[in-house]
């Protein structure tokens, strides 16, 4: 029997957009994504854009931009706020370094939008929220993850009280 075949990264991941241009704005010109690819594409009587911008190494944040296409609410577009939860649940992180955090925060911060920092021991966290209510990390490892499938197994199955110390 032969190993189930590993993910070889992602490729993209999509979400919806309240307004394709202030988005445009914020990843392009805040977060400083390189817009990629963008289709249009006719679907049940309307029509959607999707963008794709480049997170960095070839992967993807994509955008649709929904028009008559079976929206109920393009306004609701915050993937955790929307659905009950905390903003910090749902979101997407992607690797930076310190420089390149502070040039993006102070891009952020000069167009009138709050960052969050955290230091995880592990990795320091910046967090933004984006136009569409969708929380965005700068993550820069400090050092990172150190694997280590048994320990992450055992807390996955541990129930909450009787987990193995986390350290």
């Amino acid at each position: 029997m032969s190993a189930t075949p590993r993910p070889r990264g992602f490729h993209h991941v999509a979400y919806a957009c309240r307004d394709i241009r202030e988005n445009h704005r914020f990843y392009a010109d805040l977060m400083g994504f390189e817009l990629v690819h963008t289709e249009i594409n006719r679907h049940e009587g309307g029509f959607f854009r999707h963008t794709f911008y480049d997170t960095g190494d070839g992967g993807c944040v994509a955008f649709f931009d929904l028009h008559g296409v079976g929206e109920r609410d393009k306004q609701n577009t915050a993937i955790s706020t929307g659905l009950g939860m905390p903003v910090w649940v749902n979101h997407f992180a992607v690797r930076s370094d310190p420089e390149q955090t502070a040039e993006t925060v102070a891009r952020l911060k000069a167009a009138g939008h709050d960052v969050m920092v955290l230091d995880h021991g592990w990795c320091r966290s910046t967090y933004a929220v984006d136009p569409n209510g969708i929380m965005v990390e700068l993550c820069e490892d400090t050092p990172g993850i150190e694997p280590d499938p048994d320990k992450a197994l055992a807390l996955l199955e541990a129930l909450p009280g009787n987990a193995p110390d986390p350290s």
